[in-house]
Order: structure tokens, then sequence, then C-alpha cells
């Protein structure tokens, strides 16, 4: 009985030290990836904002549901096998340049934006850097320590550049990740 009082303890105490560290983490983050792709920046620009073909490539998304715009910025709610549906807003959108989408959803653990960057790859080889650009927040301190240390604030935009170089073929080491 009292090895299970001790490990009982020291599983709370863990989870209290957890807690304690996730609350003096900011709230705020910023992460950033590039990656660089054999596309035109049409193509990866037209890749990445037709929201209704996620389930075709980035397989942790099941299923896209086009919403009513909001105020002319289109709207959808990407729904995965693994947490709640995610409601997404375009903030801003240059064709083939630039693309920010944000969380739109104000019940969530989480919210922020993601900034899409397109640049064209230099020698004339048709190219295309893609820099995804987090600035997150994450409001609950379980969640904040896990997103830090554990996961790390880049887990969710790397999975979404492997999930482009399915689509399209990736430069190696073409751009700083």
């Amino acid at each position: 009985m009292r090895y299970a009082l001790i490990t009982i303890g020291v599983i709370v105490a863990l989870v209290l030290i957890v807690v304690v560290v996730g609350w003096t983490l900011p709230v705020r983050h910023r992460a950033s990836v590039a990656r660089t792709y054999n596309a035109s920046p049409s193509t990866v620009f037209s890749l990445i904002t037709d929201v209704q073909s996620f389930p075709s490539w980035r397989k942790e998304v099941t299923r896209v549901e086009l919403l009513a715009d909001a105020d002319g910025h289109t709207r959808w709610r990407e729904v995965t096998g693994n947490g709640p549906p995610i409601t997404f807003v375009v903030d801003r959108s240059i064709p083939d340049r630039l693309l920010v989408a944000r969380i739109a959803d104000t019940n969530l653990a989480f919210g922020g934006t993601w900034t899409y960057e397109l640049t064209p790859a230099g020698n004339g080889l048709g190219a295309t850097t893609l820099r995804i650009t987090e600035d997150g927040e994450v409001y609950n301190p379980l969640f904040r320590f896990v997103s830090r240390f554990v996961m790390g604030h880049e887990a969710t935009i790397k999975q979404y550049q492997s999930a482009v170089g399915t689509r399209l073929a990736e430069v190696p080491d073409a751009a700083p990740r």
C-alpha cells in the first residue's frame, strides 16, 4: 500500500511540475520552417489554397467543410482524426506570393495564424521556397508545456511541409529548415 501511495504522490508531483512550468511559459510563440519545392509559385499557391483537396494529400485531414465567406474572406473547417474540428479564415492573400490563415475558433486551447510566404528559388530552376511562420497562442498551461518541450512548436509546420512534399518534389537542402 505504501508503494502505491508513493507512486501516486510522484505522479501528482510530476503533473504539478508540468503545469507550473507550463504557467511560466509565454502564451505566444513564433515558429518558422522553410522548404523549397521543384514547382512554380503558382503551382505551390494553387496547392495550398485548394482547401477541398486537403484530404487527398494531408493524411491527418479527413474532411474539409467549406463555410460561408466572412466579409469576403474564405472560411473552412478541417476535420481530423485527432482533435476537434478547426475553423480557419483567410486574413490576407496575394496570389503566388502570400497567404495568411487564422484559426477562427475562440473555444480551442490554442489559436493564431500561419503566414505562407512563397519566394521563387534562384538559378532559374523554376523552384519555390515556401516559408510557413506560425504566430501561435497556447492558452492551456499543460498543452503549452507539451507544445514547447514534447512536440516542439514547429511540429505541425513540418508535418504540413512534408505533406506538400508528397505532391511536389522537394529540392534537398535548398532552404533552411
